[in-house]
């Protein structure tokens, strides 16, 4: 596997822009005011982000290894951020909310997809030890399927 790397330059102030590679965009990232603009996300966001992007692209290649097409999926992530037993500011939770395009009935080897795609996820795997993770799927009818 690749040894994924990032360079991350500052532009002023607290934004930075983020170099993946010389064919991806850059990105923006900044602090909300006072310390920063707010143009971009910031740190806990880009956290957030990754763990909703990985938990659903584990979804997904686990729903088309069974050939099952869920159809568009949307991952809804919401962190706490408060303070710690040192009163630093910490992130204390990720909630993760992931919707399936299609109604659970339609898709033949759901469970089997539900019992097993967290393990795949790298960055939640590998975040979920210091920072807890609550993850709820959700089919397009709105029924919690896992959760």
């Amino acid at each position: 596997m690749d040894q994924p790397s990032v360079t991350l330059t500052q532009r002023q102030g607290y934004q930075f822009e983020h170099r993946f590679g010389p064919d991806i965009p850059v990105l923006l990232s900044d602090e909300p005011a006072p310390l920063g603009t707010g143009l971009g996300p910031d740190p806990v966001e880009l956290l957030a982000s990754a763990v909703g992007n990985c938990l659903s692209a584990s979804l997904l290649f686990a729903c088309q290894k069974y050939k099952d097409e869920p159809g568009r999926l949307r991952a809804d992530v919401k962190a706490t951020v408060g303070r710690n037993e040192r009163n630093r500011m910490r992130v204390l939770g990720l909630a993760v909310d992931l919707h399936l395009g299609r109604p659970a009935a339609e898709l033949p080897h759901l469970q089997r997809v539900l019992d097993t795609f967290e393990d795949y996820c790298t960055v939640t795997q590998s975040v979920a030890g210091a920072i807890p993770v609550a993850l709820r799927v959700l089919d397009s009818t709105g029924a919690v399927l896992k959760g």
